[in-house]
């Protein structure tokens, strides 16, 4: 088995599944954190700040984790704002986590004529939240969806996620938009970066293999599923490109 100084880990499936622990998964990060081996929380989840999800981690699953490991879509996001260098002017629907990142990195809310129109999931998602997304992407806004999960698990089951949101919006528009959470190059490339390792010595870990195991084999970065979320170990032998390793719980994997 190779050795790997570096990991890019999902989260929700992974490490925790809703608000339920995953034992193995905080087992797992404490082995990292004992023996010095960097890695980077890169997650699709809009919903919430890294500091939330920092305090989320330590208080209800035992992990301590300074905010810097945790890179979400929703900074991933800013960061490919940034890069284009368009007007800082912004119609988002998404919750709390993704709106503070893209106004505290100085984009004003602009309901009419946006630069940027940035999709996510949205629990109090509106028929006339999205009829203003629509009129602002055909009047030429750039369309920007954070991450393409059709769902994410919960404790009651697979919820629509923001890719069933965004996948409504590019039918009403006949836009595609520019995706940039796993298993895009966008978020990958920046999470290299953050990280500081070769590409060729980092393991992607996580347990949905359209995103997270996507994201290696989309990458060139080896892939390590776990089958604790949404990819269930039925379905693993039926996959159309195996991942680098499949494990059943994260215990099994040697560091």
């Amino acid at each position: 088995m190779k050795h790997y100084t570096g990991y890019l880990i999902d989260l929700d499936g992974t490490i925790y599944m809703g608000n339920d622990r995953i034992p193995a998964g905080e087992r797992f990060i404490h082995r990292l954190q004992e023996k010095n081996i960097p890695y980077l929380f890169l997650t699709n989840n809009t919903t919430k700040s890294p500091s939330i999800v920092q305090k989320r981690l330590k208080t209800q699953f035992n992990i301590d984790t300074p905010k810097e490991t945790i890179y979400t879509a929703s900074l991933a996001t800013v960061d490919y704002m940034d890069d284009l260098g368009l007007e800082k002017t912004v119609y988002i629907i998404g919750e709390d986590g993704l709106k503070e990142a893209i106004y505290e990195a100085g984009y004003k809310k602009e309901r009419q004529n946006p630069a940027y129109v940035v999709v996510a999931l949205d629990s109090d998602l509106t028929y006339e939240m999205l009829a203003l997304a629509t009129f602002a992407i055909q009047n030429g806004a750039v369309f920007i969806g954070t991450n393409p999960d059709l769902n994410l698990p919960s404790e009651r089951g697979f919820l629509p996620g923001a890719g069933a949101i965004i996948a409504l919006l590019e039918a009403a528009t006949r836009v595609k938009p520019v995706i940039i959470g796993k298993p895009k190059a966008v978020i990958t490339d920046k999470a290299i970066e953050k990280i500081g390792c070769d590409k060729s010595e980092l393991l992607m870990v996580g347990d949905n293999y359209l995103t997270d195991i996507k994201t290696g084999l989309d990458n060139g970065i080896d892939s390590l599923l776990v089958t604790t979320g949404f990819t269930k170990p039925s379905e693993v032998p039926h996959l159309p490109v195996p991942p680098t390793y499949v494990v059943a719980s994260l215990d099994e994997w040697e560091l």
